[in-house]
């Protein structure tokens, strides 16, 4: 089979090469891959990737051999799945509690943009706690998962302001709900009771401080790669009782909130957001732009496995 692998140059981070499929474990189902996205954080990975470093955690493909132990998804099965690498092949093995079936009206591309982000919106408002009527700050709103959270979190009724860069990727996200959009996060009119903050550098240390009294930021995003300074007499001195929470999305199983995120795109209720789609063999250069965010939303490869 064909599979992706890094380079280490910066300018071409990955090449086609020839490889074994994969000997799925027990628990694992291997899935024929038609359609992967890949994440921004990725990217980074490529720029010195680690010996054997294998990526893809975001795929769509049908269930070619079920697991051995019964688990997870009979064969032909379509599924979206969360592997922890080597989703960038035409075949991944994944365990069987990171996969969720797919119904007939969402199809591969859709639902490979699902995974990372859908799970990480999904994870930060449950660790955010009721969003109803609460007014809520998102930096780094276009990106996959500021799409997701935004409209999530309109439909759970918060008011909800967004900054993102330019007015273009502003437009879509006050179609998904957003209450306000700003282009600069000077702009934000405070106070808020929960701040969402994905940028890191100087912005950790301003969005901190649109902080309502008792409010909670939650970091959960270095989107800038700036080391962010944050004086904590100065956090002191602001507002009182704040909370600020570091989150992380990662913690198998994925498979309910998988199954989750395909309900409500089935329902109507969430639409991932599709910046490119293009074949693999254009995974190289996608993958530079996805770096230098010249992608709005997700980035989706299709490997032509569709039948």
């Amino acid at each position: 089979m064909q599979r992706l692998i890094p380079t280490g140059d910066p300018d071409r981070p990955v090449t086609f090469t020839e490889a074994a499929e994969p000997l799925p474990a027990s628990h694992e189902a291997l899935v024929r891959v038609e359609a992967f996205a890949p994440n921004r954080g990725e990217t980074f990975l490529l720029e010195n990737p680690r010996s054997g470093l294998l990526p893809g955690k975001d795929v769509a493909g049908l269930v070619v051999q079920a697991a051995a132990d019964g688990s997870g998804p009979a064969i032909g099965t379509r599924v979206v799945g969360h592997p922890p690498l080597g989703g960038w092949a035409e075949y991944v093995a994944v365990p069987t509690d990171s996969l969720a079936a797919l119904p007939d009206g969402i199809d591969a591309i859709h639902a490979a943009a699902l995974p990372l982000a859908g799970i990480t919106a999904l994870r930060l408002l449950r660790a955010a706690g009721p969003v109803q009527g609460a007014r809520v700050l998102l930096t780094g709103a276009s990106g996959g998962v500021g799409h997701y959270v935004t409209e999530l979190a309109a439909h759970a009724g918060a008011e909800l302001t967004a900054v993102t860069a330019t007015p273009e990727r502003g437009q879509r996200l006050s179609a998904l709900g957003a209450t306000r959009v700003v282009h600069d996060l000077a702009e934000a009119t405070g106070p808020f009771d929960i701040v969402l903050e994905s940028t890191g550098g100087t912005a950790v240390a301003t969005a901190l401080f649109q902080l309502a009294p008792g409010g909670t930021m939650i970091w959960f995003g270095q989107a800038s790669r700036t080391p962010a300074t944050l004086d904590f007499f100065d956090f002191f001195a602001g507002p009182e009782n704040a909370t600020l929470r570091h989150f992380h999305y990662a913690g198998a199983p994925y498979d309910r909130d998988l199954a989750t995120l395909v309900r409500l795109v089935d329902t109507g209720r969430l639409h991932p957001e599709l910046g490119r789609v293009a074949d693999w063999s254009a995974t190289a250069e996608v993958l530079v732009d996805l770096r230098e965010r010249r992608i709005r939303g997700k980035a989706v490869l299709t490997t032509g496995a569709a039948r």
